[in-house]
């Protein structure tokens, strides 16, 4: 760890902090949600051994990056926005992208914004997700799993927050980074108290992982990373021009077999059944992460860095 370097660049009115480590080809590491540049740590090293500039920043709202305060300034333009100008200042003309979770639907934007600047993406969990024209991505989501739903209850400022500061943050964490239930995740209306540690730590989470995470929100707080749940609308009224376009860049998925995701409704019929090729006609490979949860970057992180280097050594 102590050879990654740490620098803060200046893009779309906003300080990112970026961490970054070796020389060669740039990979440039997206983060989700609750997360941190952090969660990348074991590709940054693994990738920069093999040749590779390897490269996570902090986004927008997170760590050591600037919050700002409204949830209308977290769209996917912003945020691909503030990426874009972090290449521009880097130098760097264009990428191997990696993301997860929210860093995935980011990567996906960015792919549809700016084809131009990425070589290859290799993304996790989160497919891409095709927009609906007739209706709005909260409003499906609470039609199909009610208000309690948790991207639903992550809407209203400042209540969710107020579930959080129940417990502390370190415990928090380690509820979001450990659990293994498929199902949809839903906020009871009690939210968190009585929450209680796991029995133990899964063998690839650290109680120093927990703490460097849990210091980071306590300083920042997570209204950051809620806002980009916030904005969804938002993103999804300014994406009207890109109704029906497809992704045309190479393109690898990964996502564990108990990930929540990969178990929305209708999330798996629309990966093998035909339409996500359709979305994304480079798509070359799918792989279901026998065993694995949600966060698989950190949970497999040997095979995860094997996976993204077997794809983007071919470009």
């Amino acid at each position: 760890m102590e050879k990654i370097e740490h620098t803060t660049v200046s893009t779309n009115s906003i300080n990112m902090h970026v961490a970054s480590i070796g020389a060669g080809p740039v990979i440039l590491f997206l983060h989700g949600f609750p997360q941190l540049w952090y969660s990348w740590r074991h590709q940054l090293r693994a990738l920069s051994a093999l040749g590779y500039r390897a490269i996570a920043p902090d986004l927008r709202g997170y760590g050591d990056t600037d919050a700002p305060p409204s949830a209308t300034s977290y769209t996917s333009f912003h945020v691909v926005g503030d990426l874009v100008g972090l290449l521009d200042a880097l130098g760097v003309e264009k990428v191997f992208l990696v993301g997860h979770d929210w860093g995935a639907i980011i990567a996906w934007h960015f792919c549809l914004f700016r084809p131009d600047r990425v070589k290859a993406l290799v993304n996790l969990s989160v497919p891409f997700i095709r927009r609906n024209p007739k209706e709005k991505p909260i409003d499906g989501y609470r039609a199909l799993y009610g208000d309690d739903f948790y991207i639903c209850r992550f809407q209203k400022p400042g209540e969710i927050e107020e579930d959080f500061a129940q417990v502390d943050t370190a415990k928090l964490l380690k509820k979001f980074l450990t659990s293994r239930n498929p199902d949809p995740p839903c906020i009871p209306k009690t939210g968190y108290k009585g929450l209680r540690d796991p029995p133990t730590l899964p063998s690839w989470l650290s109680e120093e992982d927990v703490n460097y995470y849990a210091s980071k929100f306590n300083q920042k707080g997570f209204t950051g990373g809620l806002n980009y749940y916030r904005a969804m609308n938002i993103t999804w009224e300014l994406l009207v021009p890109w109704t029906g376009v497809q992704i045309k860049v190479p393109v690898k998925f990964i996502v564990g077999e108990l990930d929540l995701v990969y178990h929305f409704r209708g999330v798996k019929e629309y990966i093998h059944g035909g339409k996500f090729k359709e979305d994304v006609p480079f798509l070359q490979e799918v792989v279901i992460m026998e065993g694995a949860a949600h966060f698989i970057n950190e949970e497999k992180p040997e095979e995860i860095s094997a996976h993204i280097y077997d794809f983007i050594k071919k470009f």
